[in-house]
């Protein structure tokens, strides 16, 4: 478990410790949202990518070390296949056309997004898991990609089966159901994550499926203005103490605005004994 600040205040996140896992401290990428194309916050750390889901419920707070955090919300970081990130993108890169399956390109022509320099972190992910939905020519030492629509609906399928036989040993409510609406919920939570030309229709097609025309529900996207390393709890303490000693010395006392949302717990009972005497 780990906090950090930013100008909102602090926030919670739950994620594994990369100090257990390994020698780097974890990236927090601004990434397009594989359906939306909505900037989103994506957590990196040690070769696996990670989606923020976020969890509010009113009236809670945290305890962080001497503070009390008024942002009761929890950030939970979760394995996400990075292919649904790059597949948008990848897509767009060939170029196809209707007479041509489009052309092969270079992963530093693919991955370059104007205005998100977090992709260049994912430059050796893409090389390794993208080989399962593209064809890849070698010239010399040089590799060179194009998606390939076969390979790419047989991962969909691939993602169908394995979630159609995971969901019911989650939830009874899907063990309940019929083949057919088993089948139905499955692709409409895979479809939350795909865009819906040509991947989505392609799979349904296939499948024989007519999927509910329901409006989407509106997801809440982690705020992420630029990129940032996440360390430690501990080290985020430590970082904290010496933005208290520059503010004592120095004219960068504005940076207090920072903790506007939080109150030191020895302060507030200090203040509590002496209004009593």
């Amino acid at each position: 478990m780990t906090w950090w600040k930013d100008i909102d205040g602090t926030r919670l996140l739950i994620a594994s410790d990369s100090s257990a896992t390994g020698n780097n401290d974890g990236h927090l990428l601004s990434l397009r949202h594989p359906k939306t194309g909505h900037e989103t916050c994506y957590l990196f750390v040690n070769g696996v990518l990670q989606e923020l889901n976020w969890f509010k419920q009113s009236y809670r707070s945290w305890f962080l070390g001497n503070y009390i955090s008024e942002d009761g919300c929890i950030y939970a970081a979760t394995t996400i296949d990075p292919v649904f990130l790059f597949l948008p993108i990848f897509e767009e890169a060939r170029l196809k056309k209707a007479d041509c399956p489009g052309k092969f390109r270079s992963l530093d022509e693919i991955i370059f997004i104007d205005g998100y320099p977090g992709y260049q972190h994912l430059l050796p992910l893409a090389e390794n898991c993208m080989q399962v939905v593209c064809e890849i020519k070698e010239i010399g030492s040089s590799k060179y990609f194009r998606l390939d629509d076969t390979k790419v609906l047989a991962w969909l399928y691939c993602k169908v089966s394995k979630l159609k036989q995971t969901l019911p040993l989650l939830d009874k409510n899907y063990a309940a159901q019929d083949e057919k609406d088993a089948l139905t919920s499955t692709v409409s939570i895979l479809g939350e994550y795909v865009k819906d030309e040509p991947w989505l229709s392609l799979l349904c097609d296939n499948l024989n499926l007519n999927l509910p025309n329901e409006k989407a529900p509106k997801v809440e996207v982690f705020p992420c203005a630029m990129e940032s390393n996440v360390g430690s709890s501990t080290s985020l303490q430590e970082k904290s103490r010496s933005d208290k000693k520059s503010n004592r010395t120095g004219k960068q006392a504005k940076k207090v605005k920072l903790e506007t949302k939080s109150q030191n717990i020895k302060e507030m009972f200090c203040r509590a004994s002496r209004s009593r005497s």
